[in-house]
């Protein structure tokens, strides 16, 4: 029943904002919800919820007036689409639930949505150009995305919801993080829907935010936030994708498409990525505490030394740890410790003797077989037996290589995800956060210590064309290219980040400013005028950059502004050149121009 109620009123929903029998939505969502539920269920139970989603779903079309031919026919089409996906995974994949079947799921399951949205597509696209003489393609393509996105997320967290309960969204000590979250998600996208300006990426960065902190949870109550705020939007006529002027009904169904999969494809890998990393974590967690408890109950390589490092007993259990016979570790041979680590471990010996309290040190052993082995080693002093009144050293040593091994894995997997949450993935320069870190120390700097700072806005000429005319793939390559452009021609000490689309950011630190920003500006518009080929075409691409200067203290709105500004000055003389501005002038309209065209 809680099914049927939860696919009716989906259904019902987006019936609504698709305002009109004829018309489809941007997302749906009943078919997702369907297919998890039927997922976590057995097969024998199968046919009664199959029953009981129909019928929902043709209620939900009903009620709002569709005709009943028309009703029947689309809602067998969904159950038909949510059947080719649910019996594929089963088929292949029996139990959904185990972590080891995770990665044969994701392609199955990929795999069979793109195969049953194209079939209940067809056959839809068939019932609604036959009752009400729409274009095909057009409702082909509209049906085939909404039901891809809606599959992609609600399916996914309808089967784990299913399996997790309230612990998906509910977890101990995060609801109220959660709830802000999701506060922060809706009031940034209503905000970027009620104001008439392209502003929509700015939902993103909360998105992004709560995938991390909330994981899957996160991204799907997320998601689903961001599509019912740009649906309802966009049926009320407001939000940035009716700026876009000759592109109807089904292409503003299109951009709100691409909008939602956008914010999915940000955000699913990153909850996977940190599931997977929880997941990792855990296992180590689970490996080290087995390690830990085998090592308490086996013996720990015993040594007893002279204060010189000579060793004068090694005891047998050095044979299974570092594979040398007792006999043959006698002596001093310090050459068994790894050369980068004798100088602390000599110190360290000295230490015990001198202050005679224990030490416990990491550091590198030679296995007979020529690898090093990590080894934990707690050193104390003795009475030497040898020599009245000297003392003697005994450590007791274990194996550690594999917890070194964890924690280096988790190390790297900490920096993988830094580096992701700082750079741009599709130019690999520096980010919006990493470009607001530098930009708060540069300005610190100019205030405490006097040095100057030049910011340099920059973008591509008529960039909207070249998507327009050759496709985003080119327009991608262009940015890349674009990008490689600014770094070969900027300073290593200068930032180059992108900020988003076409707009491009130079943070630039010297003592000989503004000449330094003028000669970068200069050399970029030369370097821009080079021809740029994508897939055997040429295309020539020019740039318009803003400069904004600063000695003395300032802010970094007032700076921005003033490169943005500047960057206006420059498009308005009629791009591909460069203006720049004083901020320190900024009260009597200092905007210094060159009306040489490169400058």
């Amino acid at each position: 029943m809680v099914m049927a109620i939860l696919i009716g009123v989906s259904a019902w929903l987006s019936l609504t904002l698709a305002r009109g029998p004829g018309e489809l939505s941007a997302v749906w969502i009943g078919n997702g919800i369907f297919a998890g539920w039927l997922l976590s269920r057995p097969t024998h139970l199968w046919p009664g919820y199959l029953a009981m989603g129909f019928a929902a779903e043709l209620t939900a079309r009903l009620v709002p007036g569709d005709p009943v031919l028309q009703a029947v026919a689309l809602s067998a089409c969904d159950l038909i689409e949510v059947l080719i996906i649910a019996i594929a995974i089963r088929r292949r994949v029996p139990d959904v639930g185990e972590p080891g079947h995770w990665l044969t799921l994701g392609g199955i399951a990929t795999a069979s949505t793109l195969v049953a949205c194209a079939v209940s597509g067809l056959l839809a696209a068939t019932v609604i150009a036959a009752m009400h003489a729409g274009r095909f393609f057009t409702n082909f393509i509209t049906w085939y995305s909404a039901h891809v996105v809606g599959m992609v997320f609600v399916g996914t967290t309808t089967l784990v919801a299913q399996r997790e309960g309230l612990r998906l969204v509910i977890a101990p000590g995060r609801r109220w993080s959660f709830a802000r979250s999701m506060l922060l998600i809706a009031l940034v996208g209503i905000g970027a829907f009620y104001f008439p300006y392209p502003v929509g990426f700015l939902v993103y960065p909360p998105l992004l935010m709560a995938a991390f902190q909330h994981r899957f949870a996160g991204v799907a109550a997320g998601v689903t936030l961001l599509a019912i705020i740009g649906s309802v939007a966009t049926v009320l006529g407001r939000g940035p994708f009716w700026l876009v002027e000759d592109i109807g009904t089904a292409g503003r169904i299109a951009l709100l498409q691409i909008y939602i999969a956008g914010g999915c494809l940000m955000t699913i890998p990153v909850a996977l990525t940190m599931a997977e990393r929880k997941r990792l974590a855990a296992r180590v967690r689970d490996s080290e505490q087995r390690y830990r408890m085998l090592a308490d109950y086996s013996n720990d390589v015993v040594v007893r030394m002279r204060a010189d490092g000579e060793r004068l007993y090694v005891s047998p259990s050095a044979r299974d740890i570092l594979g040398w016979e007792p006999a043959e570790m006698l002596g001093s041979r310090w050459e068994l410790v790894h050369p980068d680590d004798r100088a602390a471990q000599v110190e360290a010996m000295a230490d015990v003797i001198a202050t005679g309290k224990p030490h416990t040190e990491v550091y590198r052993m030679r296995h007979k077989a020529g690898h090093y082995v990590w080894v934990e080693v707690v050193t104390r002093p003795m009475p030497s037996a040898d020599v009245k009144g000297a003392m003697d050293i005994i450590y007791a040593g274990r194996d550690i290589s594999r917890r070194v091994a964890a924690e280096q894995a988790l190390e790297a997997s900490r920096l993988e995800l830094e580096k992701l949450a700082r750079v741009d993935t599709l130019t690999g320069l520096a980010n919006r956060r990493q470009f607001d870190e530098r930009l708060s120390l540069a300005l610190l700097r100019l205030r405490r210590h006097g040095l100057p700072v030049a910011l340099m806005y920059l973008d591509v000429d008529h960039f909207k064309r070249i998507n327009d005319n050759f496709g985003h793939a080119a327009g991608d390559a262009v940015l890349r290219t674009f990008a490689q452009r600014l770094l070969d021609c900027t300073r290593a000490s200068d930032l180059v980040a992108r900020q988003g689309g076409d707009e491009f950011v130079v943070l630039i630190e010297d003592a000989e400013l503004p000449a330094a920003a003028e000669v970068i500006a200069r050399k970029l518009i030369a370097t821009m005028g080079a021809d740029i080929t994508v897939e055997g075409t040429t295309l020539q691409v020019t740039t318009s950059i803003g400069i904004a200067y600063a000695s003395q203290p300032t802010e970094a709105a007032t700076l921005m502004s003033g490169a943005d500004a500047a960057l206006y000055a420059a498009k308005k003389a009629g791009r591909n050149t460069c203006r720049m501005q004083c901020v320190d002038d900024a009260e009597t309209g200092g905007l210094k121009t060159d009306a040489r065209k490169g400058l």
